[in-house]
């Protein structure tokens, strides 16, 4: 008899390059919300934000080196050649598709990006799909969401929809598990600004991430380094 796969944890974006900050979400997510494994889920073109500047290909070897030293988490490359927009909708229902009916779905986002989920293409379906674990930091928390202050659709979503980490292995879909993770002030953007103005980006990356990118030049302007 086989064993019942556990809860899977879908972590979308662009990771242009990916971080540490982006493992240590990834990696406390695993821990306290009780996933089995999570999945990195590069996308080929946001639809709400720039278009990347390392090619598919670039952002699918950085991400395979990034996690490779850590268990449970794995690469998603089924999205990143897409020349089409990558909408978290189609996303959830294309891995509904492949894991069945049954097994916990739980779409991994920070409280800055969860905040603003209403401008998300057909957002209210993401939670009849998975459901969302949401990570928090200082000066990125739902305490006042979860006092009731406020009265916009999202937010009576997350009133009526919050729960416990214990609870995403008692349904596919439906919660909205907030979680606190380490602060890390990293961002990629920060990351490809400092490589073009040729200056140290050493742990702010995983150095196997850093290695290609200094091997491929990415990042790099006329006047950097």
């Amino acid at each position: 008899m086989s064993e019942t796969p556990g809860v899977l944890g879908i972590y979308g974006g662009t990771f242009d390059p990916p971080h540490i900050a982006h493992l240590r979400l990834a990696i406390e997510a695993r821990e306290m919300l009780g996933l089995s494994e999570v999945a990195f889920v590069p996308a080929g073109q946001p639809p709400l934000r720039a278009a990347p500047q390392a090619s598919p290909v670039q952002r699918l070897a950085m991400v395979e080196r990034a996690i490779a030293a850590t268990p449970g988490l794995r690469l998603d490359a089924a999205e990143a050649m897409s020349s089409g927009p990558s909408y978290t909708v189609a996303t959830l229902e294309r891995l509904r598709a492949q894991h069945g009916p049954q097994r916990p779905l739980v779409l991994l986002l920070g409280a800055d990006a969860f905040v603003r989920l209403e401008a998300w293409q057909r957002w209210r379906e993401l939670l009849a799909l998975a459901h969302i674990g949401v990570a928090t930091r200082p000066g990125h928390e739902l305490a006042a969401w979860k006092l009731g202050v406020g009265d916009t659709p999202l937010q009576r979503e997350f009133l009526a929809r919050q729960g416990m980490a214990a609870d995403l292995a008692n349904a596919p879909a439906g919660r909205i598990v907030p979680f606190a993770m380490t602060a890390l002030e990293i961002s990629a953007t920060a990351i490809r600004a400092r490589l073009a103005a040729g200056r140290n980006v050493r742990h702010l990356a995983p150095d196997a991430v850093l290695d290609y990118i200094d091997s491929n030049t990415l990042y790099r302007t006329p006047n950097g380094r």
